[in-house]
């Protein structure tokens, strides 16, 4: 049999649904993102407000795509769906940004894995390129034996992110009023009043009016870019034994997973760290270890965050190769893609992932690239909800193993929540924002390169 003919296995279930899920969502962000929310919302109910309405908007967009997934269980994300219900433009559009800046991703996360690697294994210190171009390869070499061992290897490494997770917020919890005692009586004796001062501030930052609005606009920009990552099982959505079933089950169940992770991390911070001392501070988590563990803060901090990146850097990488795969087949990239080896493994898209990552890595173009292609997240989501409603209305009658509850009303909610985002991301940011529909322009005449191929290969008599 030729690798060309080989297929994608369908062995997947549950856990690992919820392993990519989790393994692609939670990452840098929850260590970082807290200093930034209490900056522009530095209240208590307010602060904790916001975690639960970005978890609310993950959920009902996972409510809504995974309505296509279990019906439509074709891996490569959120390209074969769009494609399916807005068109072949606008699936290529969906699918190539997608690739482009799920790579970016890797190229990313792996830097700041070396960054946080060097100082605890002193030869690595000082080559970060090096460090992050070898966890790449590694993951590169591990994944090409086949999915069952990337399925293993990512509900291992989310485990071990998740427990991680988890002890840091029950050391906080359980150690946290000693820590925030001692903190405060250090600060009152160098500065007698600065406690209360500064939770006197905090108050008095509050703002009101027009001000409150654009500030919760803002936090509500942070929360959400943290629980991005909750479409990771539609990109093997081929690949799972009863999609039908577990789909759904990954999607919102691993939503709900990393929604009471988030809470009991943010509660357990704000018993170490006052509201007041967490706005502006670029690092929550590190702050709060340091004041747990005092001088071997720091240390778990890094373990904390090689343990999360390392299952980040297998997700993306995972995830990635399936959308020059599912786009191949379809016609809009090339052939050579449309290959499975033995095991389950897209290899020549596996490849591409990874060349383009080490190219990132090598030109330092990643950061530069995830702005701009930031504000293509969220205008896929836009087309994927556009999507359902243009499906439901041109296959009303189509079997449905999963129906999105309160529909129309719970996509519609997603779908104006994702527009109002976009708005305003566009207006704090025209410039990545100008430049990601340049990018977008660019796209368009390999857009029509594709499409020229596809009509040729589908008029192209078979051989014999």
């Amino acid at each position: 049999m030729k690798s060309r003919e080989r297929g994608l296995l369908q062995v997947l279930g549950v856990a690992f649904g919820l392993a990519v899920l989790v393994g692609n969502t939670i990452g840098m962000g929850i260590l970082r993102t807290p200093g930034e929310i209490a900056t522009h919302l530095p209240s208590v109910p307010l602060f904790m407000a916001v975690w639960i309405v970005g978890a609310l908007y993950a959920l009902l967009g996972a409510l809504s795509l995974a309505e296509l997934g279990a019906q439509y269980p074709q891996s490569g994300g959120l390209y074969p769906y769009v494609r399916r219900g807005l068109g072949p433009a606008a699936g290529f559009t969906t699918g190539w940004t997608d690739w482009v800046a799920t790579t970016g991703s890797v190229s990313a996360v792996a830097i700041v894995l070396g960054e946080y690697a060097g100082p605890l294994i002193p030869p690595l210190d000082g080559h970060q390129k090096l460090t992050a171009a070898g966890v790449i390869i590694f993951f590169t070499l591990l994944q090409w034996r086949g999915i069952r061992i990337g399925d293993a290897a990512q509900r291992i490494t989310s485990l071990l992110k998740a427990v991680a997770l988890i002890a840091l917020a029950v050391a906080a919890l359980i150690l946290g009023a000693d820590a925030a005692t001692t903190a405060a009586t250090a600060a009152t004796a160098t500065a007698p009043g600065t406690a209360a001062h500064a939770a006197n501030k905090a108050a008095e930052a509050i703002p009101t009016g027009v001000a409150f609005i654009g500030a919760l606009v803002l936090a509500l920009q942070s929360a959400i870019y943290t629980y991005d990552g909750w479409t990771g099982p539609l990109y093997f959505a081929e690949e799972v034994k009863d999609p039908a079933r577990d789909i759904p089950r990954s999607m919102i169940g691993g939503v709900l997973l990393v929604l009471a992770i988030y809470l009991a991390l943010n509660i357990a911070f704000l018993r170490v760290v006052p509201i007041g001392e967490m706005a502006g501070d670029p690092f929550v988590a590190a702050t709060a270890a340091a004041r747990i563990f005092g001088s071997n803060g720091a240390t778990a901090v890094r373990v904390l965050m090689i343990i999360s990146l390392v299952a980040t850097v297998n997700a993306l990488m995972l995830m990635a190769s399936r959308v020059p795969y599912a786009m191949s087949r379809d016609g809009m990239m090339p052939a050579v893609f449309d290959s499975v080896n033995s095991g389950g493994t897209p290899v020549p898209s596996l490849v591409g992932v990874t060349l383009l990552s080490l190219l990132l890595i090598a030109t330092n173009s990643f950061d530069s690239l995830l702005a701009i292609l930031a504000f293509f997240f969220v205008a896929n989501y836009v087309l994927a909800f556009t999507a359902v409603f243009a499906l439901r209305r041109r296959e009303p009658d189509a079997k449905r193993p999963f129906r999105i509850p309160g529909f129309p009303w719970t996509t519609g909610v997603a779908l104006a929540g994702s527009v109002a985002f976009l708005v305003a991301a566009a207006m704090s940011d025209r410039a990545n924002s100008l430049r990601a529909l340049l990018m977008f322009a660019l796209s368009v005449p390999f857009y029509l390169i594709a499409r020229r191929r596809a009509t040729r290969t589908r008029q192209s008599p078979p051989s014999t």
